[in-house]
């Protein structure tokens, strides 16, 4: 097993002008001093780091960068290749809409709407009291369902706009 700067030190080196808890930072770390290798972890670890944080701001990744001993650049790299990771905050309870083809026939952009209504936020902002964001997907695979909603991992399916109230109110 690796020892990681944390371990080496006695503390870990959080990235100048952290504005995010240290515990956060600390719990990543001994995630990553528990890996057999840091080769070939990147992924794992921001992932990990993902579900600690949130998101994926440019302190974090370069606290992954110096943890995994590589470059800010190929953290980045992997970071804006893979969809699933965000560099945007998102609230507690994140609202994918899905705009592939059959869903977006079937009124999705009008969810959307709706949404943007009863929340208050634009697609990709986070609401006051941080407990929701909008995204709009690709495609979620379920066409037969369409239009889909997830909020967090919950799915509905046939939704319409006057839904959006409802569904809102299932985590408030």
């Amino acid at each position: 097993m690796q020892t990681s700067t944390c371990q080496k030190s006695g503390e870990c080196r959080i990235p100048d002008r952290a504005t995010l808890p240290a515990t956060l930072y600390q719990q990543l770390a001994d995630f990553v001093a528990t890996l057999p290798t840091k080769e070939g972890h990147l992924v794992t670890v921001l992932h990990k780091a993902q579900s600690l944080f949130g998101y994926l701001p440019k302190e974090v990744q370069e606290f992954v960068a110096d943890q995994m001993d590589v470059s800010l650049a190929q953290v980045y790299g992997v970071v804006s290749f893979y969809t699933f990771f965000t560099m945007i905050p998102k609230g507690k309870h994140p609202i994918s809409v899905c705009m592939g083809t059959a869903c977006f026939v079937k009124g999705a952009d009008k969810v959307v709407d709706a949404l943007k209504k009863q929340l208050g936020v634009e697609v990709s902002e986070v609401t006051k009291d941080g407990k929701f964001s909008i995204d709009c997907l690709r495609c979620v695979g379920a066409c037969a369902l369409a239009p889909v909603v997830l909020v967090g991992e919950k799915v509905y399916a046939n939704v319409t706009p006057d839904q959006v109230k409802d569904i809102i109110a299932d985590f408030t």
